[in-house]
């Protein structure tokens, strides 16, 4: 095989074979002279698997899930960001026949990991940003092992109302002066309005907010904290009604909330990049960020309707996402959660 699986590399003629034991029939094998079999042999080299092609396409296929014979409770908690798509993706499991409750609360990705770490009360925690070591440690103190399984892409949207007529674009240094210690719009750029700024952003316990500071401000939040004219709120929704009450508000959020909102909302170009799927995806939007939900393999095991409903989800994300308003994760990155959950599952 692996004579074959080095020259399928080179000929697109062949096909990797993943599994020895399974040959399907009229595939075309490599077979090596004697002297090319023999010099391998003496070199000492170990052989090189074929690469899984389906896990890292994101093409795999988990176990099929059958809503109509899951049972149980799951409980879920953690970004608000995520809540959308979470909230999405229970409903089309409860569609398709789950009759068992699924409580998903929105509180933001460092509660949601406080309750899943600490307290121990979820089973699967929504976060748009990577858990943190020490949110690690908490979970292994209570004999957890968290789990990361990549369900999609966010566009972190700036946004402005849309009768805000001077501000279409704004560069990442003036980002960190519109939310620290510029006082009116004029003191970011004179040719703008001498309007004092109103800034609506995430609580403290948002993924989103730790990502803006972590991207913008470099992890240091003091500057923020410290503008004037600042309200910040855990619901999204809160934070959308107050850019929508004043054309010099500004804030920031998930875009699938400015999605919702287009038609009252405008959201800024970033360098000059719009967010878009395809500047999410390729990383050009300077804003994009993954999108996660936690788990852990114990509590899959105890509670069969969760892995069943991670299987859920992880199968069918990429058919709801752009509804809901964000972006799918790359093929590779879906093939790989794919993988961890068989993992988990043994």
């Amino acid at each position: 095989m692996h004579f074959h699986n080095l020259k399928a590399a080179e000929d697109s003629s062949l096909t990797p074979i993943e599994d020895p034991n399974v040959i399907e029939v009229g595939t075309t094998i490599y077979l090596p002279p004697a002297e090319e079999a023999q010099a391998f042999l003496s070199s000492g080299e170990t052989p090189t698997p074929a690469p899984s092609t389906a896990a890292s396409s994101g093409t795999m296929a988990l176990p099929e899930v059958d809503p109509l014979s899951i049972t149980g409770d799951i409980i879920s908690a953690g970004s608000s960001t995520v809540f959308p798509l979470s909230e999405r993706m229970a409903e089309r499991f409860q569609d398709e026949g789950y009759a068992g409750t699924i409580t998903i609360d929105s509180i933001g990705s460092g509660a949601g990991f406080e309750r899943f770490c600490v307290a121990g009360e979820t089973d699967i925690s929504n976060a748009s940003r990577p858990i943190k070591d020490t949110e690690i440690e908490s979970c292994q103190a209570i004999g957890r092992e968290p789990i990361e399984f990549r369900v999609g892409t966010d566009a972190l949207a700036i946004v402005v109302n849309t009768d805000n007529d001077f501000l279409t674009d704004v560069t990442t240094e003036q980002l960190a002066t519109i939310f620290s210690t510029a006082e009116t719009w004029a003191d970011v750029n004179p040719d703008w309005p001498a309007e004092p700024i109103q800034r609506f952003i995430p609580g403290t316990d948002s993924g989103t907010f730790d990502y803006f500071v972590e991207e913008i401000f470099e992890e240091n939040e003091e500057p923020i904290l410290a503008a004037s004219n600042l309200q910040l709120s855990e619901d999204d929704n809160v934070l959308v009604q107050g850019v929508q009450g004043s054309p010099y508000a500004i804030g920031f959020f998930g875009y699938a909330y400015y999605n919702e909102n287009q038609d009252t909302l405008k959201a800024l170009s970033v360098n000059g990049v719009a967010p878009t799927e395809t500047t999410a995806e390729d990383g050009s939007y300077p804003l994009a960020r993954p999108l996660f939900i936690y788990s852990t393999a114990s509590i899959m095991a105890d509670k069969p309707q969760v892995a069943s409903f991670i299987n859920f989800y992880l199968t069918n994300v990429n058919d709801e996402i752009l509804d809901v308003g964000y972006f799918p994760a790359s093929d590779t990155a879906i093939g790989e959660a794919k993988q961890k959950w068989l993992d988990a599952a043994q």
